[in-house]
């Protein structure tokens, strides 16, 4: 499934998430929380990170064809990201799917995923973007939310995790955490983005805060290619996020 993200303030659709769904022959669509932790740490989680980035990039070709030239992201499994060679594998799969432009193609990691070795997670990340794959650290804040990872890990994005864009309206201490990672993502030169967008007053405080993309259920829910095919044209912004 994709899950689109947004300029808030213009109204664009500015790339997707790639979202991965079981069609379970009895309990029908089932999200990720109800299957990953099943092959977490087993050689079957490697295998399944495989073949989301393969669906990821097939998809991407798609909405190429139908003119849709949006960037979408993947997530990486600590395990997998930290498998050697991930970055020459990670060529290779792009050199299958020679349509992708590296640009379009967008890697998410959580923190738990550098904590393990930074050093070498940090290598692949800089022959990942000499690749022209951009990285994005998602759920931010949720973890140690080291300063080192900003100061050592090569990337573009960070992510402010939904847990604190629902809290911060009505929870001081949440509210200084996002404005805290607007102000860390400016001043290291990041883009930021805020995941778990579910009301229109969220999204007011968040460009009020100077946060001007999202993602989340206010925008829209994940969705099949061909849905977000179809969505993407006739999406727009709730008015109140068009204001000054």
């Amino acid at each position: 499934f994709l899950q689109p993200k947004a300029d808030m303030r213009s109204g664009t659709v500015i790339g997707a998430e790639a979202l991965a769904r079981w069609q379970h022959p009895e309990r029908g669509i089932l999200p990720p929380a109800a299957f990953l932790s099943l092959i977490e740490g087993t050689d079957l989680e490697i295998a399944f990170g495989q073949w989301v980035v393969e669906e990821a990039l097939s998809m991407l070709e798609h909405l190429d064809a139908q003119g849709l030239l949006v960037p979408v992201s993947i997530n990486i499994a600590a395990q997998h990201l930290q498998q050697a060679g991930f970055a020459d594998w990670m060529a290779q799969c792009l050199a299958r799917h020679p349509g992708v432009p590296p640009e379009r193609v967008e890697i998410e990691i959580t923190e738990s995923a550098a904590l393990y070795d930074l050093m070498a997670v940090a290598g692949a990340l800089t022959d990942l973007r000499a690749l022209g794959v951009s990285v994005s650290l998602d759920d931010f804040g949720t973890g140690y939310s080291s300063l080192t990872y900003l100061r050592r890990l090569p990337m573009d994005t960070l992510k402010i995790d939904r847990s604190f864009v629902h809290g911060m309206m009505g929870d001081p201490g949440d509210l200084a955490i996002v404005q805290g990672v607007v102000g860390l993502a400016r001043s290291f030169g990041y883009r930021v983005i805020a995941e778990g967008v579910e009301t229109v007053e969220q999204g007011q405080m968040l460009l009020q805060l100077g946060c001007l993309q999202a993602q989340g259920y206010c925008i829209a829910r994940p969705m099949p290619v061909a849905e977000f095919i179809r969505w993407v044209p006739g999406w727009s912004p709730p008015a109140e996020w068009q204001r000054p």
